[in-house]
Parts: structure tokens; sequence; C-alpha cells
């Protein structure tokens, strides 16, 4: 995929974000979250720019790693609990535009649907595979603790990945299960969900993450969105 310029700057900020947020050791879940909701935000709803965001925020959280073996993998946990928790909220928003397509007439036929889901049900290995990807080239502290938080995170299943699960058992009972399987596996490979889909996807998720920030603001001690 080429990447313009000013993406790239965008890139590098989100990374430096990320990195000042594990370096001050505080709230690096809230902190990573606030980033990672603010950065989808401002890019179009697809698995490229989740994919990019995960891994300016990770690579950024990787380069502010201290040398304290505890803290780093404490930070390292923190900072995937940030991700998960902003990917939920983009995912809630994916279910409720589906939601939206296919109940107000807006003419999303069952192939959009198909493809929209079938690039739906990819989120949480996207995120968890492209995270594995910024392990496996960290250094060799923060390496195997960064690969232990994502270990501890897969066995525990992912807010993200309950989420597209709700919403692959909401709209996969609309087609049988030989049909929308032989539709996922040939449409799966593609990275866009369609321009409808993420135009609207993109309004819910912008309503979405000031709703949380909102809430947030009036009980500080709330983190994660309902």
């Amino acid at each position: 995929m080429t990447t313009s310029p000013g993406q790239e700057a965008s890139d590098a900020t989100l990374e430096e974000a990320a990195a000042d947020a594990v370096r001050q050791g505080t709230d690096i879940r809230e902190k990573v979250l606030e980033l990672t909701l603010g950065a989808l935000q401002g890019r179009r709803f697809d698995r490229n720019s989740i994919r990019e965001v995960v891994r300016a925020v990770s690579e950024g959280a990787v380069q502010g790693a201290g040398s304290n073996r505890a803290q780093m993998r404490e930070a390292m946990s923190e900072m995937l609990q940030g991700l998960d928790q902003a990917l939920r909220v983009s995912a809630k928003a994916g279910h409720v535009a589906l939601q939206e397509l296919t109940v107000t007439g807006r003419s999303f036929s069952d192939n959009e649907l198909k493809a929209a889901l079938a690039n739906f049900r990819r989120l949480e290995d996207d995120f968890l595979g492209t995270v594995k990807q910024v392990a496996d080239a960290a250094n060799s502290q923060v390496r195997p603790e960064l690969r232990e938080a994502l270990s501890e995170a897969r066995k525990a299943g992912t807010e993200t990945g309950r989420e597209v699960a709700s919403t692959m058992g909401d709209f996969a009972q609309k087609f049988t299960a030989a049909s929308f399987d032989a539709a996922i596996v040939g449409l799966e490979t593609a990275n866009e969900f369609g321009q409808r889909f993420a135009l609207v996807a993109s309004g819910v998720l912008g309503g979405l993450a000031e709703a949380l920030r909102t809430s947030k603001d009036k009980d500080p001690g709330k983190t994660g969105a309902s």
C-alpha cells in the first residue's frame, strides 16, 4: 500500500504520542484508548487504516518502553488493552453501521453485506497479527514482554473479538451457512468495506467516541464503552 507524506507524518506523530504515554507510565490504557480513537476517526474506515493505526501505536509503545522488566510487561499489557478498547468501539461502530444500512432501506445488497462481514470478521486477526509483527521486530528487551502480553490477550480473548462475534452472529443468519462461507472465502482478501459502509461507520465511530469522552469527563474513573 502506498503511503502519502501526510500519512507518514500522521503515523510518526501517533508513534511519538504513544511513546510519550508509555514513558510517563501512568494511565497508559486510557491514553492509548484516546490516541487510537482519535487516529481512527481521522481515517477511512477500512482494514488498512486500522492496521496502520495499530502499528503506529504499538511501535510507539515499544519505543517508549524503559528497561525495567516488570514495568515493561505492565506497560505492554496496558497498551494492548487500550488498543483493544478502542478497536471494540470501532467494531461497535461497524455493527451499528451495518444495522443502519440493512434496516433503513438504503439498498444495501446482500453482496455488499457479505463483503462487509468478510472484512469485518478479520478485525481481531488484523489487530493481533499487526501487534505480533511489531513484537517480532522489537528489540531483545521489549520483544519477550510484548509477546507475553500478546499471548495473554489471545488466551483471554479480546473485547474486539467479542464485538465482532456478536456482529457476525446477528447478520450471518441472513444467509445459509454454505452460501455465506463460500462468499466469505471469495471476499475476505479485499481490504475495502465499501464506500457507503465506510462513510456510515466513520460517522457512527465519531459519535461513539464523543459519547465515550463525555462519559469519561463526567466520571473520570470510567473507561471503555458500553
